[in-house]
């Protein structure tokens, strides 16, 4: 008996593999065959790509009003401006879009759980408490997003920053202005961290538009909000306010960069023991405890003339 039960755990499991593959190869497919009819030649196509172009400037329009409306009764909207820019988005309206999604949202989650309820039998009561907690879903989606997006860039230059000081090392040794070297890190480093490589690019941008080095970089730190990035753009402010070798300062800081980088993995390594007791405790130990007890068990039932 028990043997059946493994059995047909194992080949719900496998159908259940296969029925996710399937789903997503054909919705893959569709995606692809949708984009392809919006593409191609034909006044569907061409009809189909601008109902969304309208309708997507329809929902940005509602999305700016709702939001000018929130920042005007703000005073300060610096730290979301900040935390946006951490997140990767540049744009002038970002803040004014965030906020109008942090109105939307909530209205849309509230009143869509509020009507979809009773259609399922549901109390009043519960459709209410459903509206209320659709409410605060749709206003802290877009903050999660944000933030989780603007952890992921964070995380990913992290990782790729003491590559990227190494790369910058070669070439103002190899005789390249600061400026040049920034431009070519930000070449070379774009197959490892694009993230890191838009930051630098936009970085050697702003300097080449006239603004002062010293200015450019410490917006690179405001961007990005990494504390490994602080404290180099600090240490190549002081190198060139003091006139000592660039070159030097920068291997010496790739250096620390990757000491701090193989401390970080051997912290998450050391985590790596306490984070698998949950999982231990609740899926690998009950299944080891049935396979190895089941049968001892079923024998002492059969002995005791239970079953």
């Amino acid at each position: 008996m028990l043997l059946y039960v493994v059995v047909a755990s194992i080949a719900l499991a496998a159908g259940l593999v296969v029925l996710l593959v399937g789903l997503g190869v054909s919705t893959e497919g569709r995606m692809v065959r949708r984009r392809l009819a919006e593409i191609g030649v034909g006044t569907d196509g061409l009809a189909a790509r601008r109902s969304r172009i309208i309708e997507r400037h329809k929902v940005e329009t509602l999305v700016k009003a709702l939001g000018k409306r929130v920042v005007d009764r703000t005073k300060d909207t610096s730290r979301v401006r900040r935390r946006l820019l951490e997140a990767g988005y540049r744009d002038p309206q970002a803040v004014t879009i965030f906020q109008g999604l942090r109105v939307l949202l909530p209205l849309v989650f509230g009143f869509g759980v509020l009507i979809v309820t009773p259609i399922f039998g549901a109390p009043r009561a519960m459709a209410v408490l459903g509206m209320f907690w659709g409410f605060a879903l749709g206003w802290a989606t877009p903050g999660w997003i944000v933030g989780r997006r603007a952890k992921e860039r964070q995380h990913e230059i992290q990782n790729s920053l003491a590559d990227a000081l190494d790369i910058l090392v070669v070439c103002v040794e190899a005789g390249l202005g600061l400026n040049q070297a920034l431009l070519r890190v930000a070449v070379e480093i774009g197959h490892v961290s694009p993230v890191l490589a838009e930051e630098l690019g936009h970085t050697n941008l702003q300097i080449r538009a006239g603004t002062p080095r010293q200015d450019a970089l410490k917006d690179l730190g405001m961007r990005t909000g990494v504390d490994d990035v602080h404290s180099l753009v600090t240490m190549m402010i002081q190198t060139e306010r003091f006139g000592t070798s660039i070159a030097h300062a920068l291997r010496v800081h790739a250096d620390t960069l990757r000491e701090k980088r193989r401390q970080r993995a051997e912290e998450r390594a050391a985590k790596t023991a306490v984070k698998m007791i949950f999982p231990l405790a609740f899926c690998i130990f009950p299944s080891m405890f049935i396979v190895i007890l089941g049968p001892a068990f079923i024998s002492i039932l059969r002995s005791l003339a239970l079953i």
